[in-house]
């Protein structure tokens, strides 16, 4: 931390963007929100909104536009600039337009004396983690993105309707890409202390696999029905990425599932960063959580590994 003062600077005021800093507002989540983007007429704009409504929160955060010398004494960066995903367009279609995007960013983070923890929110989001990696040169546990925390959310939201239990006591995962070969390690989910295969074999004539399945399908496929209904996600991002950036300011060691390198868990995978549980703390992504996956779910985190570092190799990143 950079001191006593909680500083954050947002790259990108687009809905996403805006989305987390009135969220970051609402929730008091730090001391001095900078937010930078290529229209400064627009960020001064937005800028200046969320400052007439300071008066209605319980917060008094300082909130500016400014340049990326600000980021000299941040203690993270979020990016959340890029393209937006259009409704037949998959996250990886948009991976050569941003980074081109992050070429114009992640070096001027770092020129600025920035030292602190890059939070990535722009999809496809464990690609653009990696491309913040390779183009700041700073150690991966300082390189986070949003990963599957917000599938995640979804995915115990919709558990806890179907169990008719408060997801915050639904212990289940989403992991691998943020994306269509993300899926949940249904071997490692619990309600409350009990694996939910325990749940199922004793309630044989109340829950089904296929059920949990069918849930399964729907969180992977939420974002392209919101994109559908309404051309964009933001919302439910912009608080997740809140949750990350508190995880760190407040040094919680919170169990989240972002976006991180692997370092050889897992049979061996290194470099691809994908989304799995991690221990968040001041110091970013503090230690990754291998879970003890089936075979069959091994294949799958395989595939979305394959799928990753397959898209990355086709980038031509300009530093």
């Amino acid at each position: 931390m950079s001191g006593n003062k909680r500083k954050v600077v947002l790259v990108g005021t687009g809905m996403v963007g805006m989305s987390f800093a009135y969220a970051a507002l609402n929730q008091n989540v730090c001391d001095e929100l900078i937010m930078i983007d290529l229209n400064e007429k627009r960020a001064e704009g937005e800028a200046m909104d969320l400052n007439h409504g300071l008066a209605f929160s319980h917060s008094s955060m300082k909130i500016r536009c400014g340049g990326y010398g600000e980021c000299a004494d941040a203690d993270i960066v979020v990016i959340c600039a890029g393209a937006n995903q259009k409704p037949t367009e998959s996250r990886l279609q948009l991976l050569q337009k941003n980074a081109v995007v992050f070429s114009s960013i992640v070096p001027k983070v770092v020129q600025s004396g920035f030292e602190g923890i890059f939070l990535v929110a722009t999809n496809p989001v464990d690609i653009m983690t990696r491309v913040t990696y390779e183009l700041s040169g700073f150690n991966a546990s300082k390189i986070i993105g949003t990963g599957t925390t917000l599938d995640t959310a979804r995915l115990r939201y919709l558990l806890g309707e179907y169990f008719e239990v408060d997801p915050r006591n639904i212990h289940a995962y989403v992991i691998g890409e943020h994306g269509d070969s993300e899926f949940v390690p249904w071997s490692q989910a619990l309600l409350a202390a009990k694996p939910l295969k325990d749940v199922m074999r004793d309630n044989p004539k109340s829950y089904y696999m296929e059920e949990l399945e069918q849930i399964s399908d729907d969180v992977r496929c939420a974002a392209h029905k919101i994109i559908e209904a309404k051309g964009a996600t933001y919302y439910g991002i912009g608080m997740s990425i809140v949750r990350i950036v508190r995880a760190i300011l407040q040094d919680e060691n919170s169990v989240l599932t972002v976006s991180v390198r692997l370092r050889g868990e897992y049979g061996g995978k290194k470099d691809v960063f994908i989304g799995n549980p991690c221990i968040v703390s001041a110091n970013g992504a503090k230690r990754i959580l291998e879970l003890k996956l089936t075979e069959q779910e091994l294949q799958k985190l395989d595939n979305s590994c394959t799928i990753l570092n397959d898209n990355f190799k086709k980038l031509k990143i300009e530093n």
